[in-house]
Parts: structure tokens; sequence; C-alpha cells
């Protein structure tokens, strides 16, 4: 993902070499100061690699709750329609007899 903007590599800095001349630079310290650039480079690439999956997990958690929203959604619109109406114990009773007269198939 971020590989494009990312000019250089650890191994192109390990591998670039130098002119040297009468009055170049110290290729000791050129190395240390080298080392030190392959190990940021490194860590740089470490911490990419954590915060794409950390992103990958926020936006897996973001549509788990996103559907979740929905689902809460669909049910409150679902109980906000439900009639408001008192039920009795006889009208439970009423409706038991009914249905087990449609069941057994009982005639009174």
């Amino acid at each position: 993902m971020y590989q494009d903007r990312i000019i250089l590599t650890a191994k192109d800095v390990l591998e670039k070499e130098f002119k040297v001349d009468t009055r170049g630079y110290r290729p000791q310290e050129v190395d240390k100061f080298l080392d030190i650039v392959i190990k940021d480079i490194e860590e740089y690439n470490l911490i990419i690699k954590e915060l794409n999956a950390e992103k990958r997990e926020l936006i897996e958690d973001n549509m788990k709750l996103k559907q979740e929203v929905r689902r809460l959604r669909t049910k409150l619109d679902a109980i906000k329609d439900y009639p408001r109406e008192e039920v009795h114990n006889a009208d439970l009773l009423r409706r038991l007899s009914n249905l087990e007269k449609i069941i057994y198939g009982k005639d009174e």
C-alpha cells in the first residue's frame, strides 16, 4: 500500500557505493550511517505492516458494527410498528383454546 511512496529499500541503501577521492568521506563513517539508515527503514517497514494489519481489523470491526446497527434498527422499527394492545389472561386462554381445536381437531 505504501510501497509506491518509498523510493529506497533497505537493500538499496546497503548496496549503495560511494565514490572516494582524495578528499572523500571516510568509509567507516559512511558505513555506520548507512547501518543506522537501514535499521530505520526496516523499522519503518515493520510499523507500516503493523498499521495495515490494525487498519484491516478496524475496517472489519466497523463493518460488523454497521451490520449490527442495521439489524437493530430493523428490529426497532418492527417493534415500533407492533400494536400496543393489552393482552389479558382470558385472551391468551381463548387463543390457546382455539389453537388446540385447530391442532387436535376437537369440536365443541
